[in-house]
């Protein structure tokens, strides 16, 4: 085995350590904000939050799964959302397990669950919110954007 195969196996095994820790991070975040009603969730919810009060989204999430990879529509307003938290330097990443998301978002007012494709995290322009779980994911998404990650995909942990 070659120096360079071992660090490749090493910064693999990096990779998965990292990207569970943010998926930790992420569900601690989503729980968190909850109970602090600083969730926005929705793709035009959260379009326009973004365009009333773009200095109050402190995250922004985008769930996918394979029933919508093909939806056109959503894949525009995930490109113009993205387009928007780069303008805006808010962090963004993505979510592959949408009704996981789902369930830590929680249902609506007639009990549909939420449409979860969007989520932001909010915080009042006033009164900054500061949560341990938000450094983390900031860090972690600094960090991919270090590597060409610009929309860094989190996998949240299981159940």
């Amino acid at each position: 085995m070659t120096l360079e195969e071992i660090r490749g196996q090493e910064n693999t095994m990096e990779n998965v350590d990292r990207v569970q820790s943010a998926g930790a991070a992420l569900e601690e975040l989503l729980v968190a904000a909850k109970k602090q009603d600083y969730l926005t969730v929705g793709v035009y919810e959260s379009a326009k939050v973004m365009n009333v009060d773009p200095d109050s989204v402190a995250f922004c999430i985008l769930a996918t799964d394979e029933e919508y990879e093909c939806d056109i529509a959503l894949q525009i307003h995930f490109t113009l959302i993205q387009a928007f938290c780069f303008d805006n330097d808010i962090n963004v990443v993505r979510v592959n397990d949408i009704e996981r998301l789902a369930d830590l978002v929680g249902a609506d007012e007639t009990g549909e669950p939420k449409d979860a494709h969007c989520i932001l995290v909010t915080s009042p322009s006033a009164n900054p919110w500061k949560d341990p779980a938000l450094d983390k994911l900031s860090l972690f998404c600094e960090e991919s954007r270090s590597v060409y990650d610009w929309v860094p995909t989190i996998t949240l942990p299981e159940r």
